[in-house]
């Protein structure tokens, strides 16, 4: 069970209670079987439906209260038109039209998984419980009113009919352990400042254990004892304590070169001493959505066992500007050695992953590395809220992100890198400046990353416009989209597993 949706499966047929929704297609075409689910109703579908003007159009839905002919509360029809499921995440985004159509005060909903001219395969039927699965989801733990007179049932249930309930129950158990990390990382990322710190950040990751997850955690002091002076810097106005964590999944070949995913995560950005407006700061709660999809991505991998060894490492902080605050025109000395001016305290994401990213290539030489983080305003000027901005220094993994974007539906858009764009931030007074100005503001940032790398394949996604915020979607209702799990995750199944 996944954010409060218990997803079964059977054989094709008319549920006693709740809601039934089957697919149509154009001038009202059924499939065979959902032809004889609607056989008790006789002509009121198409009566209905005329009455209506509902002709099967993709996205259009046709409810019915009290069908008469069937036991159900209410029958919907959703239209899929002529062309359904011929792009990529059709499915996907299916399951999650048709499950919004349900009311929320519906306890349990069925789905005939049949187009007009076939039955939908195990893996689409799957896909069809995914979609759903994540449209379920909310986020209103913190909610002691609620509107509706009639509060929506906890645990829902949602039956997929199909030919194949065997074959699809098993495919989507995959898909479950995904959806799984999915939900895990909109938790943290619409949490409060006040409840996810550093700290309990940390905690929470290290639940991953329960699903043989090796994880490894860093205090002040231990961050200390490794030099980690550029994230340290970023930490050290907060009252709270900054964290790194280490997260190790060994489901590959022993001794194999891990996969490495390192996310950004400042649980709450003041800007610092550059402090930020003082409108919109409450969403920089979700500056650490980089780092909820590395811990959702863990999960997912431990969870449907993947055949890989992976590390995920994340750099906790909170930049607070009191007192004891870096100061622009500070320089730190990170661990790479390599000395940082800081000329904006409000650029401090690239500052936690350099010290990651160092740390991650030298300590375990991965075969990659990917970092995430909420990390420019300007990948949002550049590519608005629709796909996230990929850098990256090899040819071969950045074309794999891109395909895997394509068939998750988290599209990436790849963005330039060159030595052109390293005199913005090189400074008079240290090996560099920590933000190279306005120009091209999301290109300097990935510059800058990139000087901590050394010679790993790597890959910078810049989700400033995607991981939080973003617009809302059929199988998202969430401010914390989640985004990058489903991305990571195909990568990985496609690409790495052996």
């Amino acid at each position: 069970m996944a954010g409060g949706l218990k997803v079964g499966f059977s054989s094709y047929s008319a549920p006693s209670k709740g809601v039934l929704i089957v697919f149509a297609g154009t001038d009202l075409a059924f499939g065979s079987a959902t032809r004889t689910l609607l056989a008790p109703t006789g002509d009121f579908v198409s009566r209905a439906a005329a009455a209506d003007g509902f002709k099967g159009k993709s996205g259009t839905a046709l409810d019915l209260i009290a069908p008469q002919g069937l036991k159900v509360s209410r029958l919907i029809v959703v239209g899929v038109g002529a062309e359904a499921g011929a792009e990529p995440g059709d499915m996907v985004k299916l399951g999650g039209l048709a499950f919004g159509r349900a009311p929320a005060v519906a306890a349990e909903v069925a789905i005939a998984a049949e187009f007009p001219d076939r039955a939908l395969t195990p893996d689409q039927a799957a896909d069809l419980a995914l979609g759903a699965t994540l449209r379920a989801y909310a986020f209103d733990r913190y909610k002691t009113k609620k509107k509706d007179a009639e509060p929506a049932p906890k645990p829902r249930r949602l039956t997929i009919g199909t030919a194949s309930a065997d074959k699809a129950r098993k495919a989507f158990a995959t898909r479950e352990a995904i959806s799984q990390g999915v939900i895990i990382a909109r938790d943290l990322v619409n949490e409060p400042a006040n409840v996810l710190y550093p700290e309990e950040f940390a905690r929470r990751a290290a639940t991953l254990r329960k699903l043989g997850v090796e994880v490894e955690v860093f205090d002040n002091k231990a961050l200390a004892k490794l030099k980690m002076k550029a994230l340290l810097g970023v930490g050290q106005g907060s009252v709270r304590e900054s964290r790194v964590v280490i997260m190790r999944w060994n489901g590959g070949k022993k001794g194999a070169k891990p996969l490495a995913f390192i996310g950004k995560g400042v649980t709450f950005d003041t800007g610092g001493i550059s402090i930020k407006p003082a409108a919109g700061m409450e969403d920089m709660k979700g500056d650490m959505a980089g780092a909820a999809c590395v811990v959702g991505l863990m999960h997912s991998l431990a969870a449907r066992k993947a055949k890989v060894n992976a590390v995920g490492a994340i750099g906790l902080v909170e930049n607070m500007p009191d007192g004891n605050a870096q100061r622009p025109g500070d320089i730190v000395t990170s661990m790479s050695g390599q000395t940082i001016e800081i000329i904006n305290t409000d650029a401090e994401g690239r500052l936690v992953l350099a010290d990651v990213l160092w740390y991650v290539a030298k300590t375990h030489k991965p075969e990659f590395m990917i970092d995430l983080a909420t990390l420019t305003g300007a990948i949002i000027v550049s590519l608005g809220h629709e796909y996230a901005g990929l850098f990256s220094n090899n040819d071969k993994l950045a074309e794999r992100l891109v395909e895997a974007g394509k068939l998750s539906g988290e599209r990436v858009w790849r963005m330039p890198l060159g030595p052109e764009y390293d005199k913005q931030i090189d400074s008079k007074f240290a090996d560099m400046k920590n933000t190279g100005g306005r120009m091209g503001g999301a290109i300097t940032a990935a510059q800058f990353l990139q000087r901590f790398v050394d010679k790993t394949p790597w890959a910078h996604l810049d989700i400033a416009g995607t991981g939080m915020g973003s617009p809302q979607s059929d199988i998202n209702k969430s401010w914390g989209s989640g985004f990058g799990v489903r991305l990571l995750d195909r990568l990985v199944a496609d690409s790495y597993e052996k």
